[in-house]
C-alpha cells in the first residue's frame, strides 16, 4: 500500500515538474492524447456503423 502511495505522488509530481519546465513539450503530449482518445472513438464508431448497416 505504501508502494503504491509512494508511486502515485512520484508520478502527480513529475506531471507538475514537467508541465512546469517543459510547458509547449507537455501542451503536445496531452494533445496527441486526446487525439488518439477521437481516432479511438471514430474507430469504434465506424465499426458499430459497419456492424449494423
Amino acid at each position: 500500500m505504501v508502494v503504491k502511495k509512494i508511486f502515485l505522488w512520484g508520478g502527480v509530481a513529475f506531471l507538475i515538474l514537467f508541465i512546469a519546465y517543459n510547458p509547449a513539450a507537455a501542451a503536445d503530449v496531452f494533445r496527441a492524447l486526446g487525439r488518439g482518445v477521437v481516432d479511438m472513438a471514430h474507430g469504434f464508431g465506424d465499426f458499430f456503423a459497419n456492424l449494423a448497416g
